[in-house]
């Protein structure tokens, strides 16, 4: 890599130093804290125990609320808030075209990432996540082809092509088979591409995104978590050893979510305000939503509420009164209190406990998948994740850090390579 540290960027009213060593920075899908802090006191975390216990910063910050992977990736790759990227949630309410739709199409993003800026600047980006559903919003206004930069998901290696993704061949580069998008094998795969990346492309920049399946279904500590945290160590081992800046994150926590007895424990808000106030006078919407739902079954502790008549007390006082419910907010609390895009989120924005997620109706969820108790996200309660550099951080630029501070602490707040 040419020494570039002289020169700064701005992306999105933020400076950054360009990158004197490669950087790679990894969102661990739903890492709860304890996931790490478990996995290292039982020692299978070797890697990441040195660097928590002096090489490096071990930080806790807070995520983006909702605390979903959508919004808090492009969070993170923005350096900004949803307020700023448009990104609010896995799916939403389009009031302009009155549908309820995806956010996974690059158009609905309203900022640059630092990719983009990063590749016109002569740097050569990787970009790797689990779930196709990211791909087209991470790698939004990236040159492929011969550029030597790319962006695939794991889920869809074996489609990947020079034209679209920079790559071609990817399960025969790794020799490996196309994962299951249920399984840890997902994320492994997205970690054995990074380290295929860099030995065989030198890239300046290096973005992987895993998949929560694990943490969706084994608490910390457990030995399917400790295992999965393991995997992890190995290869965070192997990235660091290319000379490269490691800074991770999450995306947001993981909480259980289920009474004594194993059952979801679930607020069904569009049966109650169907029952309270008649149908089709308020429609629910559960920003969780995407393709990928066997293991949490579209529950989560964030929904929001669209009313024909957005101005009635009434509904927001009888949301407030159910057991479960941790704030009701309007559309302009909401967007003032999480920094959201206020045309993008109901006119009421529901928020569950610790221990309760929200749903549409009973008949509307398939919880045949879960095999375990549910653990889910989404709320407040999820919002601390934690933020590790493979170096010391020389000052915190201040002093509520969140996730999408990543590129700031990783670029800005290290020592510099001379």
């Amino acid at each position: 890599m040419t020494n570039q540290k002289a020169v700064t960027i701005t992306v999105n009213n933020r400076d950054y130093r360009m990158p004197a060593r490669p950087v790679v920075a990894i969102c661990v899908d739903g890492s709860e804290p304890a996931y790490i802090e478990e996995a290292v006191a039982a020692g299978v975390m070797p890697w990441t125990e040195r660097i928590v216990g002096g090489a490096g910063a071990d930080l806790r910050v807070n995520c983006v609320i909702p605390s979903f992977t959508n919004p808090n990736n492009l969070s993170i790759v923005t350096g900004a808030s949803p307020a700023v990227h448009g990104i609010c949630g896995n799916y939403f309410y389009d009031r302009v075209s009155e549908r309820e739709v995806m956010m996974t199409a690059p158009k609905l993003l309203r900022a640059p990432t630092l990719f983009e800026a990063f590749q016109k600047n002569g740097l050569r980006i990787g970009i790797v996540t689990a779930k196709d559903k990211l791909r087209g919003l991470l790698g939004a206004g990236l040159a492929f082809g011969d550029t030597g930069s790319v962006c695939f998901s794991a889920e869809h290696a074996d489609q990947a092509t020079l034209e679209e993704n920079g790559i071609d061949r990817v399960t025969e580069r790794l020799n490996r088979p196309l994962p299951s998008v249920y399984s840890a094998d997902l994320s492994e795969f997205v970690f054995a591409a990074g380290v295929m990346l860099m030995e065989t492309l030198a890239l300046d920049v290096l973005y992987l995104s895993t998949t929560d399946y694990i943490q969706h279904k084994h608490p910390p500590g457990s030995d399917g978590a400790n295992a999965f945290y393991a995997m992890m160590d190995t290869y965070w081992a192997q990235l660091e050893a290319f000379g490269a800046l490691v800074a991770l994150t999450a995306d947001h926590g993981m909480n259980a979510k289920h009474r004594a007895d194993g059952t979801p424990d679930v607020i069904y808000l569009q049966s109650f305000l169907d029952e309270r106030f008649g149908v089709d006078i308020c429609k629910v919407i559960l920003p969780i939503t995407d393709p990928y739902v066997v293991h949490h079954g579209a529950l989560g502790s964030f929904a929001s509420v669209y009313c024909s008549s957005p101005n009635d007390p009434h509904i927001a006082a009888a949301i407030r009164e159910l057991p479960g419910i941790e704030l009701v907010l309007t559309a302009v609390e909401a967007a003032q209190r999480f920094e959201l895009p206020v045309d993008r989120i109901g006119d009421l924005n529901i928020i569950a406990k610790q221990h309760q997620v929200i749903g549409t109706s009973p008949e509307a969820h398939d919880l045949s998948g879960l095999e375990v108790p549910l653990r889910s996200h989404g709320g407040i309660s999820e919002q601390r994740v934690p933020l590790i550099l493979s170096q010391p951080i020389t000052k915190a630029p201040h002093e509520t850090l969140r996730n999408f501070d990543l590129f700031d602490l990783a670029l800005n707040h290290t020592p510099t390579i001379d």
